[in-house]
């Protein structure tokens, strides 16, 4: 009997600081075959071309291009959404995915997810993992953190998400800013049970 196809994975990357994260992160999921509905936020958008200087397409067709071109790679599948586009699937329970990523996560998505508030298709997307029992994991880029943050992600973890904020390590001996950029993305998939890209981890100290 065939092998049962993987689900796909719904990345969205909504508007803070550290996209860096969002593009190794997509690259990986791809560079593994995996399929990917990926949704970008209209923040996300502005952030790129603030901090990057790169204007980020909203057609899905366009946008599929031009994360193939950022990315590098012709593998895995990707499918792109609109940002406000919520008649897409992955807007749909019956649209069944293997989990959710939200990558960076800025503060207001956080705090309307907890609210039950869907503004695009990502906050949607979200809404629909959590009523559906399946994983997401939300990556929040923010500090400090207030009272009103903390309890934003309270409520988040109370009704099922994982919340994995990207911290850095040390005990893997990072060499460059791409050995951690790795180490953050890996270890935020591993939430999902993913095996992406090499990670030395940890196993007991280091002998001299």
């Amino acid at each position: 009997m065939a092998s049962q196809q993987r689900l796909p994975i719904v990345l969205g990357i909504s508007g803070a600081s550290a996209q860096p994260l969002a593009l190794r992160a997509l690259q990986l999921l791809l560079e593994a075959g995996e399929t990917v509905d990926l949704v970008v936020s209209r923040g996300a958008i502005n952030v790129w071309l603030a901090e990057l200087g790169i204007k980020v397409p909203v057609d899905p067709q366009a946008q599929q291009n031009f994360w193939r071109e950022q990315t590098g790679t012709d593998a895995g599948t990707l499918r792109c959404h609109r940002w406000n586009d919520q008649a897409a699937a992955i807007a749909s329970g019956s649209h069944r995915t293997a989990g959710m990523v939200i990558l960076p996560c800025s503060m207001g998505a956080v705090g309307r997810m907890a609210s039950g508030v869907a503004t695009d298709l990502l906050e949607r997307a979200a809404d629909v993992q959590l009523k559906e029992g399946r994983p997401l994991v939300i990556c929040p880029r923010e500090l400090p953190w207030n009272l009103v943050h903390l309890r934003n992600l309270t409520a988040l973890a109370e009704a099922g998400a994982r919340i994995a904020p990207p911290v850095p390590a040390w005990y893997h001996r990072p060499t460059n800013l791409d050995e951690m950029v790795d180490f953050l993305v890996i270890r935020v998939f591993d939430c999902l049970g993913l095996e992406l890209g090499q990670l030395r981890r940890w196993s007991g100290p280091i002998q001299p």
